[in-house]
């Protein structure tokens, strides 16, 4: 299911990215979504969610980094 705002995203999301990275999360989660929808295009297999989790945060991870507890944006990012 596609998330329509931020207050919409899993706790283990949304209480530990800052905004931004939220951002990032659900725009990339959301579009994974709707390619995933056919299964011939799910390459690690699982369920379309899980595909589009996946993609998800290696989004974000593109962008930031886990400093300790905490999600830093990195240089450049």
């Amino acid at each position: 299911m596609p998330y329509h705002s931020n207050g919409e995203l899993p706790d283990r999301v949304r209480l530990h990215l800052p905004a931004h990275a939220q951002d990032i999360f659900r725009e990339a989660f959301n579009h994974a979504y709707e390619r995933y929808a056919d299964p011939s295009k799910r390459h690690f297999g699982g369920g379309r969610e899980a595909a589009a989790h996946r993609v998800a945060w290696a989004a974000v991870k593109r962008s930031y980094h886990k400093d300790g507890d905490r999600w830093v944006r990195l240089n450049g990012g």
